[in-house]
This record gives structure tokens, C-alpha cells and sequence, in this order.
């Protein structure tokens, strides 16, 4: 039995699996919210002892945040997760992944359907894979392709410097670096990065914010609420921050794209991008993946899709530690 978790800066996911030869079966599945609890090894506890007595044989955990020497400090959550923790806990062998590169490994394991795709590309063109997560963060990882398998390759390329292509995303760095030491692109392609494009639009004058929106958005989810109008069409103001929304990471997905050659694609994982797969399917994402200049052709011929699949994470965490196991009897 296989302990898998995937950890991120609102839900956590912990799931165990049954180990039949090459095939995983998921048994039993729990998403808490993460900020209920004081830390990894106390939800872990919690899981486990809600259900009858098992014996397992390990533990993979991806967590949102860099992991080094068996170590990471949560990026979105005031956790630091020590594997020697969870060792001494479960009494078997733990390993930590990123967050994405867990989310970019499970994308391997996920059926043809549980693809959107927006661009065909070259089919059945082998190579890396760029990964990038809009959700709470912003992920971003790789699946190198060695030429016979594939391995995730973490990254923090959310919390690089965002680029700003036009004079509105001038003037929005600008508004930005007002609000924030350092603008990364997690501040705009992030659940609060909705509402920071929201703002801009507002107080640069770009675009009216309706008394009663103000009023409603002061309670409750205003990230989903302005998606919510801006998917319908309804306001004027949340349609322009979800269009701006969709053209930056079309933008960042064509960058990273280009940073890895994801010869083998780009597949946009995370929580939000199946929330807004219509606005995403509209000409601006595409324009903005592919507007690179000499290498605006090579990317049109990138196939690019939505993840659909929210247990993605969780399994690449089993798999992961599965093909690991198995590696290791062949040695």
C-alpha cells in the first residue's frame, strides 16, 4: 500500500493505493483544508487513523514549495515539512517532490479524455513536456524525456520577474510594483492574481467596477466571482481582467515552452485553467503563446491541452514512489 499526498496552499489530498503489479488502485481519498492544520504530520495522522489499520509500504508527498535536503518551507503555508518527521511518523521510507513536478509525472498516467486540447501541434511528437499550474501559485515544471522514459524536473518559475509585452501590461507592472516588493507572474496568473487585474483595470480607469459588484466582492470569493461574470460576459470589468488573465499565461506557457523545448508540448494543469477552459479556447491564448517572434512558427506546432484531471498531483505522487520501488528491486 502506497501513502500519496498532494499538498498545496488551499486543499490538501492524501490517498492510499493499492499496489497490483504494475497497476495502482486509489482505495481511499481525503482533501482537507490545509490552513486547518497545524502541519503535514498531524493531517497525515488524522488521515489514517480514520480508517482500519493498514500496513504501508511508503510515502510520497508533493508539496507546494522547493524541496532540499529532505526539507521544505511552504511557500503558501506557514508549514515547514521535515521528511524525518514523517519517517519517524510512519515508519517507513518518505519522499518529498514538488508540488509540480508530482502534477507533471501524474499527467503521464491520465487517459486521452482527461485532456482539453487547444492547439493539435505535430501529433505524436516525442520530447519534453512543459507543465505550468495556475491555481493558489503558480506551478511551473518539465517532464525530460531521456528518449526511453520520462522524469520530472522541478522548478519555482512562478515566482520569476513577470514580462509585460504591451503598454497595458506596462502600465499593470506599474501598478503592481506599487502593491508588492517584487511583482512575480504568481501575482497575476494566480487565483489572487484575478483579483489583482481586477484592481488595475478599476483604478487605472481602464475599465468601470459597478457599485453592486464592489458591495458583493467585499464578501465571499471575489477571484471566483469576478471569473464567474467574466466567463458569462456579463461585466464589462471581469471579462477584460479574465481576457488579460488568459493572454499572460498564454504568454508565460510560450516562454516556458521555449526555455525547456517542449518539443513534446505544454499542458496547462492546475486548478483554474479547467474553470475557465472557454475563455481559453478563444483566439487569445493561442496568439499570446505563439507571439515570439522568429520561434512563433515552432510553436504553433507544439500541441498544447488542459489538464482536466484534479487528482493529477496526488497520482504522480504514487506513481513516482511506485516506479521507484520497483527500480530498486531491480538492482
Amino acid at each position: 500500500m502506497i501513502l500519496a499526498g498532494d499538498i498545496g496552499g488551499t486543499k490538501t489530498a492524501l490517498g492510499l493505493f493499492d499496489v497490483s503489479g504494475a497497476d495502482l488502485r486509489l482505495v481511499r481519498e481525503t482533501t482537507f483544508p490545509s490552513r486547518e492544520h497545524a502541519s503535514l504530520r498531524t493531517l497525515v495522522e488524522t488521515f489514517l487513523a480514520a480508517g482500519p489499520p493498514i500496513r504501508i509500504d511508503g510515502a510520497c508527498f508533493g508539496i507546494a514549495g522547493p524541496v532540499e535536503d529532505g526539507k521544505v518551507v511552504t511557500t503558501n503555508l506557514p508549514w515547514v515539512v521535515e521528511r524525518s518527521r514523517l519517517v519517524e511518523a510512519l515508519g517507513v521510507a518518505v519522499v518529498l517532490l514538488n508540488d509540480l513536478a508530482a502534477a507533471a509525472y501524474g499527467m503521464l498516467f491520465l487517459p486521452e479524455e482527461a485532456f482539453a486540447v487547444l492547439q493539435t501541434g505535430h501529433e505524436g511528437t516525442r520530447g519534453s513536456v512543459a507543465v505550468i499550474a495556475p491555481g493558489t501559485g503558480l506551478g511551473e515544471a518539465l517532464l525530460y524525456f531521456d528518449g526511453a522514459r520520462y522524469h520530472p524536473v522541478a522548478s519555482e518559475g512562478g515566482h520569476a520577474d513577470f514580462a509585460a509585452r504591451s503598454e497595458v501590461e506596462i502600465d499593470l507592472l506599474r501598478h503592481l510594483r506599487e502593491r508588492f516588493d517584487h511583482v512575480s507572474y504568481e501575482r497575476v496568473l494566480s487565483g489572487d492574481g484575478i483579483s489583482n487585474l481586477y484592481a488595475f483595470l478599476r483604478d487605472s480607469g481602464r475599465a468601470a467596477a459597478p457599485e453592486w459588484l464592489e458591495r458583493e466582492l467585499e464578501s465571499g470569493d471575489p477571484n471566483a466571482r469576478i471569473t464567474q461574470l467574466g466567463l458569462a460576459g456579463e461585466v464589462e470589468i471581469c471579462a477584460e481582467a479574465l481576457d488579460l488573465f488568459v493572454s499572460i499565461l498564454g504568454a508565460e506557457a510560450g516562454n516556458l515552452a521555449l526555455r525547456c523545448a517542449a518539443t513534446g508540448g505544454v499542458i496547462v494543469g492546475g486548478g483554474i485553467g479547467p474553470k475557465i477552459l472557454p475563455a481559453m479556447k478563444k483566439p487569445g491564448f493561442a496568439a499570446a503563446f505563439a507571439d515570439k517572434g522568429r520561434l512563433s512558427e515552432w510553436l504553433r506546432q507544439r500541441r498544447v491541452c488542459v489538464a482536466l484531471e484534479p487528482r493529477a498531483p496526488l497520482l504522480g505522487a504514487a506513481h513516482f514512489l511506485h516506479d521507484r520501488m520497483e527500480r530498486a528491486k531491480e538492482r
